[in-house]
């Protein structure tokens, strides 16, 4: 079969492929391919995987370039993957850690997992398990002390089977809606 994907060492990354697990990349399907996040990965359909958790306000291209080169210019804080069917060169899955450095713990730091998404022509391939691994080994390979996510009371069996455990509660707060959706930093 031949594949159309570009090689992740001829892109523009989010942060070091190096950082990524082996022993994850290996349990794929040799037709996908784990990797960070790519400057061009817009055209690749990083919003319309991520429309599978919540409404996603596709404001253009360049705002979303625009927002991949702000978080990447935040060293070692963010930390988004993507899995792409090397055929078609579409994303079918994504997901993000991002370390909080802490005063407590002796300076600890805390990963926070979010926007674990699986397209859902993928679901049912073990694809969002492989990403909670991947995104867990950089978070503790980051040095954090421990690792952390929200979730519907629906999906804790799922992350219960990746290794997490039901610890407290969330709550939240939501601004008012804005008139315009554009980013306020």
């Amino acid at each position: 079969m031949s594949t159309t994907h570009a090689d992740p060492a001829s892109l523009d990354l989010m942060f070091p492929q190096e950082l990524i697990s082996l022993e994850v990349s290996a349990q794929l399907p040799s037709d996908l391919q784990i990797r960070p996040l790519a400057s061009t990965d817009y055209k690749r359909g990083h919003l319309d995987v991520l429309s599978v958790l919540s409404i996603v306000n596709d404001l253009g291209e360049v705002a979303w370039v625009n927002q991949f080169h702000a978080m990447r210019a935040t060293p070692r804080a963010y930390f988004s993957i993507v899995i792409l069917d090397k055929a078609s060169d579409k994303i079918v899955g994504v997901g993000t850690v991002f370390i909080e450095r802490k005063f407590l713990r002796g300076l600890g730091s805390v990963g926070h997992i979010e926007d674990i998404a699986v397209d859902k022509s993928q679901q049912g391939k073990k694809l969002g398990l492989r990403i909670i691994q991947a995104l867990t080994h950089i978070s503790e390979n980051s040095g954090c002390y421990k690792t952390i996510l929200n979730c519907s009371d629906a999906n804790i069996p799922f992350y219960q089977k990746c290794g997490y455990v039901k610890k407290e509660n969330e709550m939240a707060k939501y601004a008012p809606e804005r008139v315009h959706n554009a980013p306020k930093l």
